[in-house]
């Protein structure tokens, strides 16, 4: 199995808690993590909220790359309504070449509407879905030929090189976060691997995952590789103390989330597109946030390293092959607890992750 680790820079659950010091923390277990063997260092975008801040995360992993050798780099996602679809195929561009194609490309089309409310011009939430679907194959087909070109309703884009020119296959490293059913069907059609967060039961989850196959067979006449979950863990030598940290901490992020996506306000059932979020949120309004934080605490994993194995287990039997992005920083988790998770983990679960047969991840040069 493939297993790497999500950075969220977040500062909410935190006590005064300077920006710098998010940032310094999440780069210290970056390059740990690199050095510990996980094979993945992946990075939100997120903009002016406590919730997360990484406006860049193509920035980023530009800088990651000169600091690691060992994990691959990837955004989990870029949101690409909030950007230039040329722009976006040149960064990739350059980020894979001083990446020596460690890099692999996450794309999403956003769900906050307080993000989307501070940026300039005419982006609206309620265009996003068609931004998205316009704008993604435009990048996708520009990294594979070198040429980016466009002529749909949000982006004329007169035929342009790519420079400098992509020189290896991003087929096997595009993916795309997919929760409602028309983002399940966009990540089959663009060839993508899945991305899901682990936020409530697997089985509830595996109706969209089972769709992504069959699309993703219907599409392109092959079966579909791995979806990846973006996962929340505190891994600790003992069961002693563990439920109360994870019901502290996870708790704490459910928090984060009702407040910056504004879940329970009834606000989605308003915005075009994102209807699957409405029946989620009324869901949400009847289970109420103590009823949330129980569905998270059954999604994540959490405790001994023998009793996350036999969750992940258990996990694999429902949903089938997977790969993992684990975040140990969220929801004020002090860094030192972070740290002893991650090393914990790195020593005890990666190991057996690993020895789970999964196809890899391959990277094509031309």
């Amino acid at each position: 199995m493939d297993v790497g680790i999500q950075m969220v820079f977040a500062s909410y659950g935190w006590s005064n808690i300077s920006d710098a010091q998010v940032w310094d923390e999440e780069l210290r277990l970056a390059q740990l993590a690199d050095e510990l063997g996980y094979d993945v260092l992946w990075s939100v975008e997120h903009h002016f909220y406590d919730y997360s801040f990484c406006p860049d995360n193509l920035q980023l992993m530009s800088y990651l790359a000169g600091i690691t050798s060992h994990a691959d780099l990837g955004t989990a996602a870029v949101i690409l309504p909030w950007h230039d679809p040329l722009r976006v195929a040149e960064q990739v561009a350059i980020l894979d070449h001083v990446a020596k194609g460690r890099f692999r490309f996450g794309i999403g089309r956003g769900l906050s509407r307080r993000e989307f409310g501070h940026f300039r011009g005419p982006i609206a939430m309620d265009e996003s879905r068609e931004r998205f679907d316009e704008a993604a194959p435009m990048i996708i087909e520009a990294l594979r030929t070198g040429y980016i070109e466009g002529n749909g309703k949000f982006y004329k884009q007169p035929r342009t090189a790519i420079r400098p020119k992509p020189e290896r296959s991003f087929e096997c490293r595009t993916y795309a976060v997919a929760s409602s059913e028309d983002s399940v069907e966009a990540a089959a059609r663009l060839k993508a691997r899945m991305v899901m967060f682990a936020d409530r039961p697997w089985p509830m989850r595996l109706p969209q995952i089972e769709r992504h196959r069959e699309l993703f067979r219907k599409f392109h006449n092959a079966e579909a590789p791995p979806f990846l979950i973006a996962d929340f863990c505190i891994c600790t030598p003992t069961m002693d103390g563990a439920e109360e940290l994870a019901r502290r901490h996870m708790g704490s992020f459910v928090d984060s989330n009702l407040e910056h996506y504004e879940i329970l306000s009834g606000h989605f059932s308003r915005i075009k597109g994102y209807d699957a979020y409405a029946k989620k949120a009324e869901l949400a309004k009847d289970a109420g946030r103590d009823g949330i934080v129980e569905a998270f605490l059954k999604a994540a994993v959490w405790g001994t390293p023998d009793r996350i194995l036999r969750e992940l287990e258990e996990r694999r039997a429902a949903v089938g092959e997977f790969e993992l992005c684990t975040s140990f920083r969220y929801g004020g988790t002090p860094y030192e607890l972070a740290e002893r998770s991650l090393r914990l983990y790195a020593k005890e679960v990666l190991p057996v992750l690993k020895s789970w047969a999964a196809p890899s991840v391959a990277v094509a040069a031309k």
